[in-house]
């Protein structure tokens, strides 16, 4: 069984516009090659290869007291492919 380890997570709310403003930088900073992830002390910088998968998945979630949608917007590579982690 592969072995997980979260090395950052981060969860809040935000207004569209401040998402949509994220997502632009973010692929701003993929293009360079280099994602930092920063909250207060805690960082990580994501070294990202040319080649990666993306996967995208929308889902609804049904309880008998509320629905919940989610779009996940997720980019991964496998060891080898030129991208690298740190942690700071």
């Amino acid at each position: 069984m592969a072995e997980k380890k979260v090395l950052f997570k981060s969860e809040e709310p935000k207004e569209i516009t401040a998402v949509a403003d994220f997502l632009r930088a973010l692929a701003d900073r993929l293009t360079q090659g280099e994602v930092v992830l920063k909250r207060g002390s805690e960082e990580v910088r994501l070294a990202i290869p040319p080649q990666v998968i993306l996967e995208l998945k929308a889902e609804e979630k049904v309880k008998p007291s509320k629905t919940k949608w989610s779009l996940e917007i997720e980019i991964e590579w496998g060891e080898g492919a030129e991208g690298s982690v740190s942690l700071g």
